[in-house]
């Protein structure tokens, strides 16, 4: 059976503009967001209460995911960097784990601002119903080159990155067909555990999965994937500094 919520593309009725639904004064990329997104948020943390993630297709706004998908599709190459394994002192190049290039999202232009909007509004529903206390949010554009692949690993993991708790992928892939390759493949927690879901990366749907239960990786792909991952994080300090988003 099936361990995870599908969540269609809503049908919303016009309303107010009112931000997330929540008090004036949030997160200012959160403003402008139709209050009938509170249903699918709610959907979502339903889902990862019961079963540690979702997967939502016509979550993000249709508008939304096309600019994001002309934005990286004209990123020069230049623009993309090889994927790294870790963070800081243990931030290391390693072709035998990962190969694909990502760019960071810093909110520059109308489509990342839109987008990290929109997420802004789903930490704020997650928290509204699971209270994880998720902190702020990180996200890099990803490209997989034919053949490019991640091997299977955890999101969450060493000191630096256990205030990881939520990871997402959105996915920006108009013309992906079976075969194509590139699928994230989910894992029961444990070494060696067996695969929970596979995830095709159909264009505009998100997957949404608790960082430190779920293993997962991308399968090797056939053609030019493309996706936006990040993280939702719990806020941490090091040496009393507060954790840097990355």
């Amino acid at each position: 059976m099936k361990g995870y919520a599908v969540v269609p593309r809503p049908r919303i009725k016009r309303r107010p503009r009112q931000g997330c639904g929540r008090p004036t004064g949030v997160n200012a990329l959160a403003a402008g967001f139709d209050t009938g997104n509170d249903d699918v948020f709610a959907r979502i943390a339903q889902a990862i209460e019961r079963h540690g993630y979702a997967i939502v297709d016509g979550g993000v706004p249709e508008a939304t995911v096309d600019a994001l998908f002309v934005q990286l599709t004209a990123l020069a190459d230049d623009a993309m960097a090889r994927a790294a394994v870790g963070r800081d002192d243990v931030h290391q190049l390693n072709r035998f784990v990962r190969t694909d290039d990502t760019c960071w999202l810093d909110g520059d232009t109308p489509a990342t601002r839109g987008f990290l909007g929109w997420m802004e509004c789903l930490r704020l529903g997650i928290n509204r119903h699971l209270y994880l206390g998720l902190f702020d949010y990180e996200a890099h554009f990803a490209r997989y080159a034919p053949g490019a692949f991640y091997r299977r690993h955890v999101d969450a993991f060493g000191d630096l990155q256990r205030n990881r708790v939520l990871s997402t992928v959105l996915y920006l892939n108009p013309t992906w067909r079976p075969g194509d390759g590139g699928e994230m493949v989910l894992y029961a927690p444990g070494e060696g555990g067996a695969a929970v879901e596979t995830v095709q990366p159909l264009y505009g749907r998100l997957a949404v999965f608790l960082s430190e239960r779920f293993p997962h990786e991308v399968l090797t792909t056939r053609t030019t994937r493309f996706s936006i991952a990040g993280w939702f994080r719990v806020n941490g300090s090091v040496d009393g500094q507060i954790d840097p988003p990355r």
